[in-house]
């Protein structure tokens, strides 16, 4: 094997008492894809941001092809061609995709050469197959785009290490097979790459390495083809995860909502469907099919028409406020944007939305602490510090967090957008239990996911979305994957079957 462009000895990590890395070693070599995996919490994070030169370790040695790395900082690091995609964007929401991609590394000295910067620009996105204009704001663009402008200004640095942090984890699909190919690329031009997922079937199909991660130790290294997707699991983990979703449910009460002809203009027409008190009905369908937009029109986040009742009652619904007042909750699919303050505490976020319950006009501190109380325990939050900024959360524990935010207001009806996105196996069987039990206690969910498992593992119906359309709905034994897709692509099982 070749010498390691980019190696940790012994490394480990401490913040304050607290040791979070325990002497790992690592290494990462030309012309290979080395996937680091493990829970949410089993020290990744901070492993990639050493290797980057965003962090020091405590004590061992950051090697730079068999020297100690010369660096002091991620800018010095990337100067050398260790580049990081950060599973948190790092793009400037203002600027243009063209300027976010070369921002700080300007062509064209003191007269900036935009148009020679547009251009590189485009050959980029050409080269990812990605329909975004250089001169689109990123605000402006949905998470997938995003990740792929992400990636995009990667390739322009021209790395000799490329370091992927959950880079799928907002794909299509289809951006997702781009991204393959793009690591393929790369791998054969001798760059050494280390690429974390949750999505194991990912790892299996790229990693000519695997190291496995749990409670900031080492636990399990090997090679392509020597663990399979639940060995990686259960190394992870340290148990066997065989029921990772609970038993069906059998019974379901009445009809609890009633959506008739619904409406979000100019994305989502036609929609109609009943649901039961008891039950989880999965919407799926491609990211685009209007799944989000229909969501967040039953709780007035968007302007919509059409018939909405509730045990039988007409609802007007102009604002999640409305939504909360009739027993409807949300949990968006963007947690760190939408759901979360990621720079507040637990507490803080916990009771946000329903701070009224807790005192007017002076809250109740001790009220906010005892209902932390209560969802650390109903939801498994761990977290170090009660008073700790929620952005230092595993992606695991923030997604609870925001799960006991959500219910809260002790709603009848909850729609959980992408319950589980970036989260780890371990914690994503924990969150299917959760929304079984919520289920099993008499709620209803509405569950919205690009997962096919998830889909086929919790929903006791499936609606599948086409074009911002109601393509079809499945029951008991009439969901199978065969059976979404062909709804999903609008095809015949026969063709689905012939491809």
């Amino acid at each position: 094997m070749t010498q390691a462009l980019l190696a940790l000895q012994s490394v480990r990590k401490s913040f304050g008492p607290t040791e979070v890395l325990h002497g790992v070693d690592f290494a990462l070599h030309p012309g290979e894809v080395h996937a680091l995996i493990g829970e949410n919490g089993a020290g990744k994070s901070t492993i990639m941001k050493i290797l980057g030169g965003y962090l020091a370790p405590t004590s061992g040695t950051v090697q730079w092809q068999g020297n100690p790395a010369p660096w002091r900082s991620g800018a010095e690091a990337e100067a050398l061609g260790v580049v990081v995609i950060h599973q948190e964007f790092n793009l400037a929401a203002d600027l243009t995709v063209s300027q976010n991609i070369w921002l700080g590394r300007e062509m064209g000295g003191f007269f900036l050469d935009h148009r020679t910067m547009r251009e590189a620009t485009q050959t980029l996105l050409d080269q990812l197959e990605c329909r975004v204009s250089p001169d689109a704001r990123i605000r402006d663009l949905p998470v997938s785009d995003r990740q792929m402008v992400e990636i995009a200004k990667a390739l322009s640095r021209k790395a000799r290490v490329l370091i992927m942090d959950e880079p799928s984890a907002v794909l299509t699909q289809t951006e997702v097979q781009v991204l393959f190919r793009q690591i393929d690329r790369l791998r054969a031009q001798g760059v050494a790459l280390l690429y974390t997922s949750h999505r194991l079937e990912e790892v299996a199909h790229l990693a000519d390495r695997i190291t496995v991660l749990r409670d900031g130790a080492v636990v399990r290294q090997a090679g392509r083809g020597e663990l399979s997707e639940d060995a990686m699991a259960t190394a992870m983990v340290g148990r066997d995860l065989a029921d990772i979703f609970p038993p069906r449910r059998e019974r379901f009460g009445p009809t609890v909502l009633e959506v008739t002809d619904f409406a979000v203009p100019p994305l989502v027409q036609g929609v109609s469907f009943a649901l039961r008190r008891g039950e989880v009905l999965g919407i799926s369908g491609l990211v685009g099919s209007g799944r989000t937009e229909l969501a967040e029109g039953l709780v007035g986040l968007r302007s919509h028409h059409g018939r909405i009742t509730r045990n039988g009652t007409a609802l007007t619904l102009r604002s999640l406020s409305d939504a909360a007042r009739h027993g409807l909750a949300y949990l968006t699919e963007d947690r760190k944007e939408r759901g979360l303050l990621l720079a507040k505490t637990l507490r803080e976020n916990l009771t946000l939305s329903t701070l009224d319950r807790f005192g007017t006009p002076l809250i109740r501190r001790a009220g906010e602490e005892a209902a932390l109380d209560r969802a650390i325990t109903d939801f498994d939050i761990r977290a170090p510090r009660r008073d700790m900024a929620v952005g230092n959360l595993s992606g695991g524990n923030q997604q609870k967090l925001l799960l006991a935010k959500t219910m809260l207001p002790a709603p009848e009806v909850v729609i959980i957008d992408e319950p589980t996105r970036g989260i780890d196996i371990g914690t994503k069987s924990q969150i299917y239990y959760f929304i079984d039990r919520l289920a099993r206690e008499g709620l209803s969910v509405i569950v919205i996911s690009s997962d096919m498992p998830e889909i086929l593992g919790l929903s006791d119906r499936v609606m599948v979305m086409r074009q911002g359309r109601m393509a079809g709905v499945l029951a008991g034994a009439e969901i199978s994957e065969t059976a979404i897709v062909r709804l999903v692509m609008g095809t015949t099982e026969k063709a689905i079957q012939d491809a």
